[in-house]
């Protein structure tokens, strides 16, 4: 009973320590990922050939290099470019969110370039043809269905980002599952409950986004006939 109690006072430890600096890490990422993926998409599709080649550039470039590495070029080769945080704790987040948003913007590029081609033409040739310019267009009324479209594939990009973020245990943030290991590491005995436990948080934070709220918009834009895929 003792052991437990024990475990249960480490798991909310955990969770209190661990995971809004998880969540913390995911949502920084992503959002910054989805200013920059955003940009990266409207070089491509819009874009001169000059820009076209930098964005495509990008994108193969941080597709291709495993997160791990980028983690620690930024967290460890670099890390004093991240010093102006104010301590090394805040270095090192800093470093893992730039890490992990500079991945998830060429992942989202490419996503929203895919649901901007997805977009009829015709429309932009409307939006002309009453007096808008291509940027006016592209904001108003091109943009706003592309992020629809892409909903459902943005789901699994959040799932992704938040199960790449217990990478960043890896250069002593301290998000969830380095948390768990530090007391892993005190309290061998209890390993395996803490990492069901872990699991369990994970899988609560990922699978109802991806299930319900990607299947529910895929579903929508079927219905429209905006695409989501075959019944």
């Amino acid at each position: 009973m003792q052991e437990v109690e024990g475990l249960l006072d480490i798991l909310y430890l955990i969770t209190i320590r661990g995971l809004s600096t998880t969540l913390a890490l995911t949502l920084i990422s992503l959002a910054f990922g989805f200013v920059v993926g955003t940009a990266l998409a409207l070089m491509r599709v819009y874009g001169p050939f000059e820009l076209q080649l930098i964005a495509k550039g990008y994108e193969k470039i941080f597709r291709g290099i495993p997160l791990l590495v980028l983690l620690f070029i930024f967290g460890a080769a670099l890390l004093g470019w991240f010093m102006w945080a104010g301590s090394v704790i805040a270095a090192l987040f800093v470093a893992a969110v730039f890490a992990l948003a500079l991945r998830s913007a060429a992942y989202q590029s490419e996503l929203f370039r895919g649901s901007i081609l997805s977009v009829d033409v015709g429309q932009m040739m409307a939006a002309r043809s009453i007096g808008m310019t291509e940027m006016q267009a592209t904001r108003h009324i091109i943009l706003p269905q592309a992020f629809r479209l892409s909903l459902p594939g943005w789901t699994n990009e959040y799932a992704v980002v938040i199960k790449d973020s217990s990478l960043a245990s890896a250069i002593g943030v301290t998000e969830m599952l380095y948390q768990a290991q530090a007391f892993t590491n005190t309290y061998p005995a209890l390993f395996l409950g803490i990492i069901l436990v872990i699991s369990i948080i994970y899988f609560i934070f990922t699978y109802p986004i991806t299930k319900y709220v990607g299947e529910s918009m895929t579903a929508k834009l079927r219905q429209l006939g905006l695409g989501g895929g075959k019944q």
